[in-house]
This record gives structure tokens, C-alpha cells and sequence, in this order.
């Protein structure tokens, strides 16, 4: 039989060798992001029902066992969202067989944002991101739990929607990971995403949660 010390001493290093490990892998750090603010604790989404514009249902069962990168807009924007999904379309193509990720277009714009013309609009950028949108009364919940906002500006049928621009970025498992920031290098512009910056954050997030 061993004498108790070198049990306990065995013991310790073991223990301490398993937390280095764990530290090695990344598993225990969170990973370095570039344009993105990683929630400290995730949080499971709240139950919600959209349609998407194929007419179906969008719940949460549908974010399970991939990523979702969600961006809050509408098909009647001028600026923010054709050159944002314009960029996501890029970048998809260059995370696609390195992370199972799918795009959520969420429209806060149900009045004039039909069926018909979400799934036009949304395929111009790519056929496979998805353009989901719901009444007020079940939009408002899920963009305040998403950390978006959005208001109505003018009036009659020619009004604009003011919006958040930032994306936000959900596990398999329906919870929040982290926000994507845009950013801007003049004043004078627009923030964008950085695709280069988009991309290294996605990859990172999804290594350290397993993908």
C-alpha cells in the first residue's frame, strides 16, 4: 500500500493536470472575438412562432442541431440590410462545411412584408437563408429578448423602420451566444460587418461550444 502523501500528492496533480487540459482545448476560455460580445451566461430562447416565407412555421424547434445567425430588417430598406445580407452571403459561403450555420432575416415589417415578397427578397442573396416574420404582438417579445429594436418613422405607406443593426448569434441548443457588432472606420459611413472579423467569430464560438 502507498503511504497517504504520495496518494494525495498523486491526487492533486492529477487534478491540476486536468484543469490545464481543459484550458488547453479552450474549453474553459472563452475564445477571442473580433467584432462580437459573447454573453457571459446563455440563455435558452424564450418559445416563439414565426412564418417563414415558404409559409411555414418557425419555432424554436427549428434552431436545433445548427447555428443561427438572426439580423432584424425589412424588404423596403434602402441602405442597412441589402448591404448587410449582401455581405452574409459572402461569408456563408466561406463558413459553409466549416460550421452547420443558417441565416435568419427577421422582418419587423409585417404590413407590407408579405410572403411573396420575403421569399423574393430574400432569394436575390441566397436561396437558402431564411426570411421569417410575425405580428407585432409576437415580434416585440422575441426582438427584446434578442437585444434588438425597432420603431415606425413617417406615415402612410411610405414609412421607414428604424432598426437594429447588429446580428445575433444562437447555439444549437436555441440559446444566446454572443451579438455581432457592425462597425465603421469613417464617421461619415454606415457601421458594417466585417467579414474577415464575422467569420474568425463564428468559427471561434462554434469551437468552443462543441460544434
Amino acid at each position: 500500500m502507498k503511504p497517504l502523501w504520495i496518494v494525495l500528492t498523486l491526487f492533486i496533480f492529477s487534478g491540476l493536470g486536468a484543469i490545464a487540459a481543459v484550458n488547453f482545448t479552450g474549453q474553459a476560455t472563452p475564445p477571442e472575438l473580433l467584432t462580437s460580445y459573447r454573453y457571459p451566461q446563455q440563455r435558452p430562447l424564450s418559445p416563439f412562432e414565426l412564418t417563414d416565407q415558404n409559409g411555414k412555421a418557425f419555432t424554436n424547434a427549428r434552431l436545433k442541431d445548427k447555428w443561427s445567425l438572426f439580423f432584424v430588417g425589412y424588404t423596403s430598406c434602402p441602405d442597412v440590410c441589402p448591404t448587410t445580407l449582401g455581405k452574409l452571403a459572402a461569408a456563408y459561403q466561406q463558413l459553409e462545411g466549416v460550421v452547420d450555420l443558417q441565416v435568419v432575416f427577421l422582418s419587423v415589417d409585417p404590413a407590407r412584408d408579405t410572403q411573396v415578397k420575403l421569399k423574393d427578397y430574400i432569394n436575390f442573396f441566397n436561396p437558402n437563408f431564411i426570411a421569417v416574420t410575425a405580428p407585432h404582438s409576437q415580434l416585440l417579445p422575441l426582438t427584446r429578448e434578442l437585444g434588438f429594436v425597432y420603431t415606425m418613422v413617417g406615415e402612410g405607406e411610405n414609412y421607414q423602420v428604424d432598426h437594429s443593426a447588429s446580428m445575433v448569434l444562437i447555439s444549437p441548443d436555441g440559446t444566446r451566444v454572443a451579438t455581432v457588432k457592425p462597425t465603421s472606420l469613417d464617421p461619415r459611413q454606415l457601421p458594417q460587418i466585417r467579414n474577415k472579423n464575422l467569420i474568425h467569430d463564428v468559427i471561434a464560438l462554434a469551437t468552443h461550444y462543441g460544434e
